[in-house]
């Protein structure tokens, strides 16, 4: 591991998760996966191609939970609903 990019990632992991205060989820978490690519490529590999790569892939990576996860709590408000309606008709 090359020691001289882990703190050049540390900083800009701290950097960017420093101002996350007036994000969105979706931009939180895409900042995180960036971060956090960049930082495991660039750590293990040592090179900035592949911590840029790594950003990329943690970027879109960190989008899809996103994207998963609104998904999968529309599902579960609908079923509350469903259930809630269901409940109400039965008394």
């Amino acid at each position: 591991m090359n020691r001289k990019l882990i703190f050049p990632c540390a900083l800009a992991g701290a950097l960017v998760l420093g101002g996350c205060a007036g994000m969105s989820d979706t931009e939180r978490r895409t900042g995180t996966g960036a971060v956090l690519g960049s930082a495991i490529a660039g750590g293990v590999t040592g090179e900035w191609g592949w911590a840029a790569g790594g950003a990329a892939i943690g970027a879109a990576s960190g989008y899809l939970y996103d994207q998963y996860k609104k998904s999968d709590d529309r599902r579960e408000r609908e079923a509350y609903r469903r259930g809630y309606r269901e409940g109400q008709k039965q008394q």
